[in-house]
């Protein structure tokens, strides 16, 4: 039978304390799955990610392999509940990753050593406070552009996740975020608003992080993806083992082309993505792309149902 579904993992701010917890009662394997991080990181990302405090969860170094567990466990209990294969996979920034793991190309516990390198390498890459995000609501994206280059002066400042139609999350140099946020009302947007990241991914200023990646990706071991894996880069799948490395280093500074991967999966004909992970993040952004897709989120035992009966129809 043609497979039409396909699975989405989501990235760093989907984390909360709690998450998972009603998925996991009662099935071991999300338990499991979280030990296994653990065991290599030497820090209970279970109880991290149960209690919290959410201040640490959401520490750049914790939130990237917490989140990674969060995505591969919520994958194994739906490949546990059914044999059905999706189509294609993707996950947006880090949680590509995920999607890496669930298509048989990379180890799960080769993927939380590249998380935790990833993570340690964006963190180093900018000084603290000297780099931010910000989304801007409401323009187009040639607009959101235009507002960077106008506004960027002698600093880094790019329009960077390209999430859904009149949503774009801008990175760069704290001065300049500012300066765009504070111009982005007077360019028609409807609202401009700082993230709470201490990091700005995938703009100019995470090159030196993708270069320290890069390098510990040329030791690791990966395969070429079983179920095809759409990348932020190039919302497309990878021909080579080479160039999925290349791909993976590049994604620390290109822009996530989020918009562009979903409308990719509905062109190869998929009809429901399911999210697989906490949150409702990434089906709230496929609503606002494609208003016919059927959407479902894998994160408690109600998301598991309506999934599989999904599947089933």
């Amino acid at each position: 039978m043609e497979s039409h579904w396909a699975v989405v993992f989501p990235g760093q701010g989907s984390q909360s304390v709690g998450m998972l917890g009603a998925l996991g009662a009662g099935r071991p394997i999300v338990r499991e799955t979280f030990g296994e991080a653990s065991e290599v990181l030497g820090t209970d990302l279970w109880q991290l990610s149960q209690t919290g405090p959410a201040e640490t969860l959401n520490q750049t170094e914790f939130t990237q392999p917490a989140m990674l567990a969060a995505g591969v466990a919520a994958w194994r209990v739906l490949a546990q509940a059914t044999d059905l294969q999706p189509a294609r996979m993707a996950g947006h920034s880090l949680g590509e990753y995920s999607a890496l793991v669930a298509a048989g190309a990379l180890e799960f516990s080769d993927a939380v050593a590249l998380v935790a390198e990833r993570a340690a390498a964006m963190q180093e890459a900018v000084p603290a406070d000297a780099g931010a995000m910000a989304a801007i609501l409401g323009l187009e994206d040639a607009a959101v552009r235009e507002l960077c280059a106008t506004h960027a002066g002698d600093d880094v400042l790019e329009a960077v996740n390209f999430n859904s139609p009149g949503q774009v999350v801008i990175a760069g140099s704290a001065q300049a975020v500012e300066r765009a946020v504070a111009a982005a009302s007077g360019a028609g947007a409807k609202r401009a608003l700082r993230l709470p990241v201490s990091v700005p991914s995938h703009c100019a200023l995470m090159r030196p992080a993708a270069e320290r990646l890069a390098a510990r990706l040329a030791t690791t071991e990966l395969r070429l993806p079983e179920i095809p894996v759409l990348h932020n880069v190039s919302a497309a799948p990878v021909q080579s083992v080479d160039e999925l490395r290349a791909i993976l280093a590049e994604q620390l500074y290109r822009p996530v082309r989020w918009v562009e991967t979903v409308q990719a999966m509905r062109a190869d004909g998929v009809q429901l993505l399911v999210e697989a992970g906490p949150g409702k993040v990434l089906t709230g952004l496929a609503k606002r792309i494609d208003r016919e897709l059927q959407l479902c989120e894998l994160s408690d035992d109600a998301g598991l149902a309506r999934t599989l009966e999904a599947l089933r129809a």
